[in-house]
Formats: C-alpha cells, sequence, structure tokens
C-alpha cells in the first residue's frame, strides 16, 4: 500500500491545516476504500481532526491548552523537571499526551471520509519554529 512523509512548517504554537496534502495522497494512490492513517513523527506536537471553516474555533483551542497547561515559569507549574529546551519544553508533551500522534479516516469512493467542516490539523504546541514531519500510509 502506498506511504508518504510530509513535512510541515510551523511558525511556533497552533494549528496548522494539511488537509489538502492528504486529499491529494489519497486521489494520487487510486485506491477507492480504505482506511488513511496519519502519525506525526515527534513528541512535542500532535493530530486532531477539527472545524476548518470558522478560524476562531483554532484560535481558542490553542487558548484553552494553553491555559490548561501554561509554561513551567508559571508558579503552577513549578513541579515540572524537565526544562532542557525552555520553558514550553514539558508543557508541549504534556498537551501532546492529552490528545493523539495517530488519526485513521476512512476513504469511500477515493475520498476522505471528512465531515463537512472537518479538517486534518499538526497541532503545533512549541512557541519556536520546527519542521515536523507527518506519514500517510494507506491501507485496504
Amino acid at each position: 500500500m502506498p506511504q508518504t512523509i510530509i513535512s510541515l512548517s510551523t511558525r511556533g504554537a497552533g494549528l496548522y491545516e494539511f488537509t489538502h496534502e492528504a486529499e491529494a495522497f489519497v486521489h494520487k494512490s487510486g485506491l477507492e476504500e480504505g482506511l488513511l492513517t496519519v502519525f506525526v513523527r515527534h513528541t512535542s506536537c500532535s493530530l486532531l481532526i477539527q472545524e476548518n471553516a470558522d478560524p476562531d474555533v483554532r484560535r481558542d483551542l490553542d487558548q484553552f491548552f494553553k491555559r490548561l497547561v501554561p509554561p513551567s515559569t508559571d508558579p503552577s507549574m513549578r513541579w515540572i523537571i524537565h526544562t532542557a529546551e525552555g520553558p514550553d519544553d514539558m508543557p508541549a508533551h504534556i498537551k501532546a499526551a492529552l490528545t493523539q500522534v495517530s488519526i485513521g479516516i476512512p476513504l469511500s469512493g477515493g475520498r476522505l471520509m471528512l465531515g463537512t467542516w472537518q479538517g486534518l490539523y499538526l497541532f503545533e504546541h512549541r512557541d519556536r519554529q520546527h519542521r515536523r514531519e507527518i506519514v500517510l500510509h494507506l491501507g485496504r
């Protein structure tokens, strides 16, 4: 079955849509029915299926997670030991642990079975820019 790795550049924390890249991969494969497995190869970002119509949804989600898991410099996070790469290091790992690093999306008629307002997102949890690798794998 077909497999590829796509690379996304992030500019810091937030949600980065890659639905079109996944759809193009599925279309190129010619597979009509099956399952697209999406996997991110990093421990400080994650994957989401989320609304892609209103950008306020993405902003609100990002703000929610910032409040839920603030940087290690926040007084409520004094217990954190792992700060090797800065105050957003361990909080990024916690956010990734609370979300997911792999998603399965069924295919029908050669198309992803996403809902009308659903899109695929890389959820970057680090404050600085990164280059992230996402594996796309098609199976029957």
